[in-house]
């Protein structure tokens, strides 16, 4: 592996502080203060409080930097043109009914473009990582999008409503996590994923780690930061699965 860039460690560093609050507030979930923030969207005190660590820890390197934030919104800095783009906890409910499938989600934008992204699974210690023009890496090690060709073969994933619009015609699953989705995407275990009206924040790391690792993703400039339509998978297996979506 090539070395990290100095935002790569900054981002590492930060998400290893946040996570020992998710892993303690995971074993206690049933005493956590739960807000409801709309339907089938939850905020805690954990997402609160992961999201004020990654600003303290990524401010401390970077006191210019702007932010993008699912619980604050946009921070704005004396430098707008670099920003980090964090989501604490990317899978909130399945956090609060006990199921280990979440992840912290941090990407940094400079002038317009992805140039570095992380996707940290606090349970199961699983770090996704990605550096323009440099790859894409699961734990220190190379990964790539899956190679399939048949469409058959495949697995994708997306949330509810795309799952009930397009099933029979993909082999899906539900996850709840974006961000992990993604990462799959990236690392091969997930050939594709689609989702309609999603949050910059969800997808932003997710997407360079997919590019990185050899995947395909449509352009999302058009889009407003919480109103995305985001299709990404293999480079093999893309422009089949944008023909079964092409209703969606």
């Amino acid at each position: 592996m090539n070395s990290i860039s100095p935002h790569l460690n900054i981002m590492i560093k930060a998400c290893e502080k946040a996570s020992k609050v998710i892993i303690r507030d995971f074993g206690e979930i049933e005493n956590l203060q739960v807000a409801k923030k709309g339907p089938r969207d939850f905020v805690t005190k954990t997402d609160k409080r992961v999201e004020e660590i990654l600003i303290e820890e990524l401010t401390k390197s970077k006191k210019n930097y702007s932010f993008l934030t699912e619980e604050s919104g946009k921070i704005e800095n004396n430098d707008k043109n670099k920003i980090w783009i964090v989501d604490p906890i990317d899978g909130t409910t399945n956090f609060l009914h006990g199921i280990p499938h979440f992840a912290i989600s941090v990407a940094l934008k400079i002038d317009e473009e992805l140039k570095s992204a992380l996707i940290f699974d606090p349970i199961k210690n699983e770090i996704f990582f990605a550096e323009k023009n440099n790859g894409a890496y699961y734990n220190n090690h190379r990964i790539r999008v899956s190679s399939k060709s048949d469409i058959e073969e495949c697995i994708f994933s997306t949330d509810q409503y795309g799952l009930k619009s397009i099933y029979p015609n993909l082999n899906m699953r539900c996850t709840g996590c974006a961000a992990l989705d993604m990462a799959y995407v990236g690392s091969g275990r997930l050939d594709g994923f689609f989702n309609n009206n999603i949050n910059f924040w969800d997808i932003a790391a997710g997407m360079l780690i997919v590019q990185e690792a050899g995947g395909s993703a449509n352009d999302i400039s058009g889009y407003n930061d919480n109103n995305i339509n985001i299709r990404v998978a293999s480079s093999s297996i893309y422009d089949k699965m944008m023909e079964k979506l092409v209703n969606f």
